[in-house]
């Protein structure tokens, strides 16, 4: 992928998850909300504290249930990249997860390029406990904001950074 050809597939994803948090109900922030009441429409991942991707290297927290998000600060076009979920510990299912090779090509091609790239991960702990309310809620972020690297998206993103 050219420089040109990656900075044109970001800026179309970036203008697709602009609108897609434009059309976000303003409400309290997630930890004012019962998980019960948290959504897809008002659980905002850029409101998440990021931590950078080797959160792998430090103790592990136990098992919590969650969901996860891999996201690019870098400016000017920050990006939803992945939502995940798990009931394992965040660590458990990073290391082996097919999401966290797309993130290693993504990074490299921005080095060889010299762009910048910011990208890390945020863990929402109010993920409900059920797995199907879980999946369901996983899913609805997915195609609320087309996040790239979740297969479900390939088919308007492509998959550059895959196989």
């Amino acid at each position: 992928m050219t420089a040109d050809a990656l900075h044109q597939w970001k800026q179309r994803i970036f203008d697709y998850q602009q609108s897609a948090s434009s059309n976000q109900p303003q409400q309290q922030t997630l930890f004012e909300l019962p998980p019960e009441s948290c959504n897809a429409d008002t659980l905002d991942p850029f409101s998440l504290q990021l931590h950078n991707l080797s959160f792998c290297d430090q103790p592990d927290a136990g098992d919590r249930t969650c969901l996860y998000f891999a996201i690019d600060i870098a400016k000017p076009t920050p990006l939803l990249l992945y939502v995940g979920e798990t009931e394992r510990s965040p660590k458990q299912r990073w290391l082996n997860h097919y999401c966290y090779n797309y993130i290693g090509n993504y990074i490299e091609l921005h080095r060889r390029y010299s762009l910048d790239v910011a990208v890390g991960i945020a863990f929402w702990f109010g993920a409900p406990a059920n797995r199907k309310q879980r999946l369901k809620l996983e899913s609805e972020l997915i195609y609320k904001w087309r996040s790239p690297f979740n297969k479900e998206c390939w088919q308007w993103w492509g998959q550059p950074f895959g196989k």
